[in-house]
């Protein structure tokens, strides 16, 4: 379990009170965060990476996929909703990313930050995946 509290008492959505848990969680593993919901400024947009993270050298790219825990019954993990389709349009905009700011010698890895809300309380249920793509 991860607790976050969302101290500065802020209307956020499901998803990004899940995002700035993700966030909080991996400042307190040691990651340097780099940018939030970073997305393309020109041209069609290609997507969205929820956060862009050092860890010690090496970049990640994470996407970060939140839920509620149900009431009854089995619940759908966060993270059977990233498909082929949405590893697909990640693996665009990081690329684009890595263009722009001219990275591409930079080691870096892909993750994915599963949550599951588990009440009013700021509990989450968390995991992350690292090296999500093989």
């Amino acid at each position: 379990m991860f607790t976050f509290l969302n101290s500065q008492k802020q209307i956020l959505s499901l998803g990004q009170l899940g995002e700035k848990a993700a966030a909080a969680y991996l400042r307190k593993m040691g990651y340097q965060i780099i940018a939030l919901n970073f997305t393309n400024t020109t041209g069609r947009r290609l997507g969205e990476i929820d956060i862009i993270a050092k860890d010690g050298q090496e970049l990640v790219f994470v996407e970060v996929k939140t839920r509620k825990e149900p009431l009854s019954g089995k619940i759908i993990l966060p993270e059977e909703n990233i498909n082929r389709s949405k590893l697909f349009k990640f693996k665009k905009i990081v690329d684009y990313y890595l263009k722009t700011n001219n990275l591409w010698d930079k080691a870096y890895r892909f993750d994915a930050i599963s949550l599951i809300y588990k009440g009013d309380q700021g509990l989450f249920e968390l995991k992350h995946l690292k090296n999500i793509f093989l």
